[in-house]
């Protein structure tokens, strides 16, 4: 397993993962109108936008592009693992590995919380900073919170 820095040829590998892992898992999470803005949120535009940034980075196994992170300032962004990839550390992995550099720069990680990523966090170290709804299409709402991890804090270890 190795974890690299996206190029703008990866931004198909850095969609698929996404998409299949918010389909996959956020409607037993969210309403059908919140999934939908995840998708568009995480639209191949904005994927290859970052790329071009150079802020996205994904987690390799046996040559096969399994999980993905983008790091934005202090923010952990879009970390996804392929469903059928998760409990094998690669979620983990990435997560160090992103922490890490925001670290190197900034005093603490921020990210966006969604519920099913929320009880990781925790487990992590991260604490609660604050609550946000956006409301989508249909009327349906979004719900996550904001989410901190001071530097020099590992509590724990956990796997996506």
């Amino acid at each position: 397993m190795e974890i690299v820095q996206a190029g703008i040829a990866d931004a198909p590998s850095v969609l698929a993962i996404t998409r299949e892992t918010i389909e996959a898992v956020y409607p037993h999470y969210y309403p059908q109108g919140a999934v939908a803005f995840f998708l568009a949120h995480h639209a191949q535009s904005a994927i290859e936008a970052d790329i071009r940034q150079g802020i996205v980075y994904l987690c390799i196994d046996g040559g096969a592009p399994v999980g993905t992170v983008t790091i934005r300032g202090d923010e952990i962004c879009r970390l996804f693992v392929l469903p059928a990839q998760q409990g094998r550390g690669f979620g983990r992995a990435l997560l160090d590995y992103a922490e890490a550099l925001v670290l190197e720069t900034w005093p603490a990680v921020t990210i966006d919380a969604s519920l099913p990523g929320k009880a990781i966090y925790l487990k992590r170290g991260y604490t609660f900073v604050s609550y946000h709804t956006i409301e989508t299409d249909g009327g349906d709402r979004l719900c996550y919170d904001v989410m901190q991890k001071q530097g020099g804090t590992d509590h724990g270890t956990s796997d996506q």
